[in-house]
């Protein structure tokens, strides 16, 4: 999609005579006392590509994309067919085009951003350096200089798409029409905020789309379901981010692993509830919030209900408040009065004591969880036992009805996937994961079954549903509406059934992510609200609550147990995540082994659980931790234990400050807030509420 300009160095130098083209590919140096066009940047890159034996071919349209059965892929242009190993779609406007070709269905849409230049300032003129960008995130504008001028760059709260079902074959990178009266409202502010503005005059306004995906973050990695296709587009930014997302995705091809968390960026954040209607709403609401301040907690309401469970409605007249979790409705937790209040906040938010009342229910009781969010997997054939012994750092299962917990490695040696592991017969396995992960763990799943012959892997996400029933008085409501025996001693902890309850055929889990006696009840999703009905009714003598991911989020962190996406990440081993205890070297091979066996500890971070003391302000995440005033480590996650009656926080801090882990502070809102490191869970630290052995 790309129309590059290949010059040689002398005509580079012609055009361009500020420019020093070197051997480093991409090198451009600017004179401290000269003026670099940055749209010049590709033509210097262009050449120094060629240097190093690359090809570029201008006024080449590409017609056809194919994969061959050997996985090369062959691109069709007007100039012959090219053959390569990789193929990564870095085609700006026409990224639907050619992800089309690719079999791709990409959740990117042009809109229209415009700016305008203006004629020369004489105050800027007689400055002596450059100013540096202004932005005003609440008027939606920035403005920073050129030349002697300034260009003034508008956000409208209600962008304009362009082209969403296609750009026009004939499009060739031409400006369109300006139109002047979509931003003239936020460029008077700007002008009101910078009065030399006003005394310029307007000499150019400039409006072109430029790509949006719905989360406003480009879209870099593989692309899902094929070999070594890769997406280097959805860039709002454009050439700011040419060259640092060009090296992060280069190092990710060629190492086989991203250079750092991914997560932001990889394309396979979107699944396929990401239809046109989505998209569309999604970047239109995310050209609007450029500037925008942005709160803890943050829901936006565009591209909502895509996927709901049976019980939506019933979870909605039980005070649901509903967050997006990869599509789902998903309760984030309930309204128990009118004073509970949802507007977002830096401080201790408006539904503090809604989830306080749901922890302390799950507790003292029993609460129900609509859990159907969970990514699920069914691994079966005759090689699934061998397929399961390889995939991760931990052993499956070895006996029917065991439940395990497995890490899927890069192979630097950082968490990739997260699974829960069922085994539900000799060649069946089932596989649960996080709601987000669900293409990127299904992609895990498929290239690692192409080592194996007889393998199914199979998506059962939206099949199955989960509802979780926790607390001490779990057991007695579940006894009510089953005939299996649930004793400690016919169904112990980390074991599942296949079983009835209330006349719906489930597999009862017996694991409990909230620290508490309980069961993941898993069935059909057409059985839901048959089963969450009987669940409400058999519980109703024992007065439960329904609790929400707020709730399960502060539980989980009262028993220091470890997020994916959040405290796991492709940036550090299960060893620095303090879950060495699931890794499983001897005798066994596995992705990312070498580097966990061969790793330095010079670069080694360990992870720990901190209590917080007397803070007015709860953290929520990526919060720095300091040891005598210098940074020694990063909050990943972090809520307020009500259980424990403290704010907690699951944090990477570097060996010397674990050793000596007195000083430690963390700032919130600008203060520094005490804290300790916690040696063991502060909830239930000998598990004896999850086990049942009260």
């Amino acid at each position: 999609g790309f129309d590059f300009n290949v010059l040689s160095p002398d005509e580079l130098k012609e055009i361009y005579p500020l420019v020093e083209i070197d051997d480093l590919v991409g090198a451009i140096h600017e004179p401290l006392d000269g003026y670099v066009d940055p749209s010049q940047a590709t033509h210097a890159m262009a050449f120094a590509a060629r240097q190093y034996g690359a090809k570029v071919h201008r006024q080449t349209q590409a017609e056809r994309i194919e994969q061959e059965t050997d996985g090369e892929w062959l691109v069709h242009t007007t100039a012959g067919t090219i053959r390569c190993e990789h193929i990564v779609n870095a085609a700006g406007t026409w990224a639907r085009e050619i992800g089309g070709m690719m079999g791709l269905d990409l959740p990117v849409v042009p809109v229209l951003h415009q700016y305008l230049v203006t004629d020369r300032i004489d105050a800027y003129a007689e400055l002596a350096g450059e100013l540096p960008i202004i932005r005003d995130p609440e008027e939606s504008w920035y403005v920073r200089q050129e030349r002697d001028g300034a260009i003034i760059g508008p956000y409208e709260k209600n962008g304009v798409a362009w082209s969403v079902d296609g750009v026009p074959p004939e499009f060739g990178m031409e400006l369109l029409p300006p139109d002047l009266d979509q931003v003239e409202g936020i460029v008077a502010q700007a002008m009101t905020r910078i009065p030399a503005l006003a005394d310029a005059g307007i000499k150019t306004i400039v409006n072109g789309p430029i790509t949006f995906t719905p989360d406003a973050n480009p879209l870099i990695g593989p692309a899902f379901g094929l070999h070594n296709g890769w997406l280097l587009t959805g860039s709002s930014m454009g050439v700011m981010e040419g060259g640092g997302a060009g090296k992060f995705l280069a190092e990710w091809i060629i190492g086989g692993a991203p250079p750092m968390d991914a997560l932001g960026l990889d394309p396979r954040r979107f699944g396929g509830y990401a239809d046109r209607s989505y998209r569309l709403d999604k970047a239109i609401e995310s050209f609007g919030n450029q500037f925008a301040i942005h709160f803890p907690f943050e829901e936006r309401p565009a591209g909502r209900q895509r996927l709901v469970s049976p019980i939506y409605s019933a979870l909605e007249q039980a005070g649901a408040q509903f967050g997006f979790a990869y599509g789902w409705e998903r309760p984030n937790w309930f309204k128990i009065s009118d004073a509970d209040e949802t507007e977002l906040t830096f401080h201790r938010p408006g539904w503090f004591a809604a989830v306080r009342h749901e922890c302390l229910g799950v507790s003292e009781r029993a609460g129900i969880a609509d859990m159907s969010v969970f990514s699920k997997f069914e691994v079966s054939g005759g090689d699934a036992q061998a397929f399961m012994a390889t995939l991760g750092a931990n052993r499956p299962p070895q006996k029917q009805g065991r439940v395990g917990l497995t890490h899927v490695l890069t192979s630097s040696g950082g968490v990739m996937s997260e699974f829960t592991v069922t085994r539900l017969g000799e060649d069946q396995f089932y596989l649960t994961s996080a709601a987000a992960a669900r293409r990127q763990d299904h992609d895990v799943l498929n290239r690692h079954a192409t080592g194996f012959g007889d393998v199914e892997v199979k998506d059962v996400t939206e099949a199955r549903a989960v509802l979780s029933l926790m607390g001490p008085r779990s057991r007695e409501i579940l006894a009510a509406l089953t005939d299996i025996d649930l004793s400690d001693q016919s169904f112990s902890w980390l074991t599942a059934k296949t079983m009835m309850v209330a006349a719906v055929p489930t597999l009862a889990v017996r694991v409990s992510y909230v620290g508490e006696l309980g069961w993941e009840l898993h069935h059909a999703i057409g059985d839901q609200q048959k089963l969450y009905a009987a669940l409400v009714e058999a519980a109703r003598p024992y007065d439960p609550v329904h609790f929400g991911a707020y709730a399960m989020n502060a539980m989980r962190l009262e028993k220091g147990y470890r997020a994916w996406g959040l405290d796991l990440t492709t940036e550090r081993s299960p060893i620095e995540a303090g879950l060495g205890y699931l890794v499983r070297t001897q005798g066994r091979n596995f992705a990312g082994r070498d580097a966990l066996l061969q790793a330095s500890n010079a670069n080694a971070l360990n992870m720990v659980l901190l209590g917080f003391d007397n803070a007015d302000v709860d953290p929520f995440g990526m919060h720095t931790v300091f040891k005598e005033g210098r940074a020694c480590g990063i909050v990943t996650s972090a809520a307020f234990g009500h259980r424990v009656n403290r704010p907690l926080a699951l944090a990477y801090l570097r060996p010397e400050a674990v050793q000596h882990g007195a000083g430690l502070t963390v700032e919130l809102l600008g203060s520094a807030c005490p804290v300790q490191i916690l040696e063991a869970a502060p909830f239930d630290r000998d598990n004896v509420r999850l086990k049942g052995d009260t």
